[in-house]
């Protein structure tokens, strides 16, 4: 900029002017520093412009741990739909940990975040989150924030259990278990609840058998085998998450059972596993590209008490779930 000041023998501040588009400098100089800005090739400087002016058109988003491909997926979703506003994403793992969430909260403030995305920690909203709501939208993603007053995309829980209960017993399947991750995790409360109203509903025998984390060294497998034991023993289980998931496919291994397992959250591999694996899907990617656009929504104006999404779920069948219940001994 001082270059071009030069050449055109005019101060740094009418450059400004002209790369901006401010007022208050005549036609005839805003042309000659055009025309020198052109001939040597000048761009301005996004970054300090946004900067100046108080913004910094950037989103935050905090969740769970950016290792596990669901939340990969999620990220990579919500970064293309940023872009695509000419926005960039920080994205950040607050490791199942409100505290961790609650720093990565300030942080993210700090460094002028124009909003924020967040998968909560906790099913409490801290102080840091109630705090940055106050001054710019703030969107919960797969699980909601008493306290918090903020717009909310979901998964449809409910459905996404019901059509993996209701695909088991139209193969044959009436003993049916089903594992959940930490019970502190809303969605694990909210589909073991969904589990138990379709057991209920379909008129399932028995007991319900149902378990939520955290499971220590070996429960998985101790548990699996005792509820597959005699003739009412299960034939079936339905886990809330992909990292159950993975535990009950361990876990079968050593016990022996030859189980019917269909997963909450489908997974590279299902395809890949013998017999392949029945999941539901979530789909990250729109969870993650409703998120961002109803934070931008709030960004460019939009009004009106919360809102709350639901995206739909859909059952993937493979052949896990095809299979008949075996045969059992007392």
């Amino acid at each position: 900029m001082a270059d071009v000041a030069r050449r055109a023998d005019v101060s740094i501040k009418t450059v400004s002017r002209v790369v901006n588009d401010e007022p208050g400098v005549r036609p005839q100089t805003a042309s000659k520093v055009r025309a020198i800005i052109e001939e040597l090739g000048f761009h301005r400087h996004e970054g300090a412009s946004m900067l100046r002016k108080g913004r910094s058109t950037s989103i935050g988003l905090i969740v769970e741990d950016l290792g596990n491909p669901w939340y990969s997926q999620l990220a990579a979703s919500m970064e293309r739909e940023a872009r695509s506003r000419n926005h960039f994403l920080i994205s950040t793992s607050a490791e199942g940990s409100p505290e961790r969430e609650a720093e990565l909260v300030d942080a993210l403030v700090a460094r002028r975040v124009e909003g924020l995305v967040v998968v909560p920690a906790s099913s409490d909203a801290s102080e840091a989150i109630r705090s940055a709501a106050e001054e710019m939208p703030v969107v919960c993603v797969d699980r909601p924030l008493a306290g918090l007053v903020a717009d909310t995309v979901l998964s449809d829980n409910e459905g996404g259990v019901r059509s993996a209960v209701e695909h088991l017993v139209a193969h044959r399947h009436r003993r049916i278990g089903f594992l959940g991750d930490d019970e502190v995790i809303w969605t694990a409360q909210r589909r073991q609840a969904a589990f138990l109203a379709s057991y209920d509903l379909l008129g399932l025998p028995g007991e319900p058998l149902t378990r939520l984390g955290p499971y220590a060294d070996g429960e998985v497998a101790a548990l699996l085998d005792r509820w597959g034991q005699g003739r009412d023993g299960i034939t079936a289980v339905i886990t809330s998450n992909n990292r159950v998931t993975m535990q009950v496919i361990a876990a079968q291994r050593v016990c022996g059972l030859d189980l019917v397992v269909v997963g909450y959250d489908d997974f590279e591999l299902a395809d890949f596993l013998e017999p392949p694996v029945t999941c539901v899907h979530q789909d990250p990617a729109s969870l993650g590209e409703r998120a961002i656009q109803q934070l931008f929504a709030r960004l460019d104006g939009e009004l009106g008490d919360p809102r709350t999404h639901v995206i739909p779920t859909r059952l993937i069948v493979r052949g896990s779930a095809r299979r008949r219940p075996a045969s059992r001994r007392a």
